[in-house]
This record gives structure tokens, sequence and C-alpha cells, in this order.
């Protein structure tokens, strides 16, 4: 405990210019660590992804690509949402917890894309959080896993713990953290970061028995 209270106040001394090499570090360890480490939801474009996103919130991913797996057979346009009852769409995401809630925006994000956007989901920032639903969070998904474009860096539960015990971070709250870790995180890591963090999240750095320092 004394050690990690000393160096949380050597932390709070870094320089901008130590902290941006020691993140650089950091990644270069994580990568080392979890070579594999990518998008964890399964999806063949970027609707699908957008869906899988806005399912994955309070659930496990490996619970939504179960869903998903029946789930885009059956709908595969963003029309497709818009036409189905609630009640019917309401049932196919119901094990992903808070389903009225999701299906709801899901309905909502997909009557503006066919609205606005022919049915296609937008590839900027500005336009998808700008969908019912959609914050920084999932258009950080989406932009960089669907589009390959690092617009900024995915901030989940994972992240916001993590870089707070690295010591990037003092906030809580995920568009600060981003802030805090954009001047830090090299931009060609951006869209891997987040996966990294994740991962080393799940496998070694968990929040109830960690098994890191």
């Amino acid at each position: 405990m004394m050690a990690r209270h000393t160096q949380a106040a050597q932390l709070q001394q870094e320089t901008p210019f130590q902290k941006r090499k020691r993140t650089r570090q950091l990644i270069a360890r994580l990568k080392v660590a979890h070579p594999d480490a990518h998008c964890s939801l399964n999806y063949a474009n970027p609707l699908e992804l957008l869906v899988a996103t806005v399912l994955s919130a309070q659930c496990t991913d490996e619970r939504v690509n179960r869903v998903t797996e029946s789930l885009f057979k059956k709908y595969r346009t963003a029309g497709d949402y818009v036409a189905t009852p609630p009640a019917q769409l309401e049932e196919d995401i119901k094990s992903t917890g808070f389903y009225r809630n999701k299906a709801k925006a899901l309905r909502a994000c997909c009557a503006e894309l066919v609205m606005r956007y022919g049915g296609e989901v937008p590839s900027n920032m500005a336009a998808l959080v700008q969908l019912p639903g959609v914050g920084r969070k999932t258009a950080n998904v989406i932009l960089g896993n669907a589009y390959e474009m690092a617009e900024g860096i995915v901030v989940d539960t994972h992240v916001r713990r993590l870089t707070g015990r690295l010591g990037l971070t003092t906030h809580t709250d995920p568009d600060k953290i981003e802030q805090d870790l954009l001047p830090l995180v090299p931009q060609q890591d951006w869209i891997i970061i987040g996966h990294l963090l994740i991962l080393h999240g799940r496998r070694i750095c968990a929040a109830r028995a960690p098994k890191c320092p």
C-alpha cells in the first residue's frame, strides 16, 4: 500500500513530456502482452457494429455476439429495425438486458439513418453523435473499427479504470478522460489503445481481483 502511495506521488510530479514518454512505453508493452487485441464485437458492416455497440451497454460482448448471430440475419438494413414492431425487436434483443431502452434507441437511431442518410451510417464524428443513442464512445468505436478512422479514443469502463490506475488521468468522466489521453497517445495508436486496455482489463487488471501490482 505504501509503495502505491509513493508511486502515485511520483506520477503527480511528472512533466507532460515524461507522461507522454511513459504512455508510449506502456503502449509498447501492452502490444507485446496482447498481440491479438481487436474489436471483440462481431460485425460485417458499420450498421451491424453500431447495433452491436448499442447492445453492449451493461452487457458482455460474448452475449452480444450470441444475440447478433441471429439478429443480423433477420435485420439487414436500418429500415428493417424501423419496420419491425417494437415488441418484436425487444424480444429479439431481450437477453442483452435493458432491452426496452435499447430497442427504443435502435429504432430511433435507424429511423434517423433512413431519413437523413439513406440508411447508411455516416463516417464523421459530428454526424454520428447527433444520432439518437450514440455518444462519443459509440462514435469512436464505429469510426475506428468500421471506417479505420482515428478520430478519438474509446473510453469504456476498463479504459476508465486502467487509465486512472496508471496515472494517465485524474478524471472519471469518459469525455474528459479522452481529452486527457489524446495528447499522450500517438494518433496512430488511438484505435488500438482502447482494444489493448480493454483486453488488459479483462485478462490481467480486473476490477475485483487484479493480477497486476
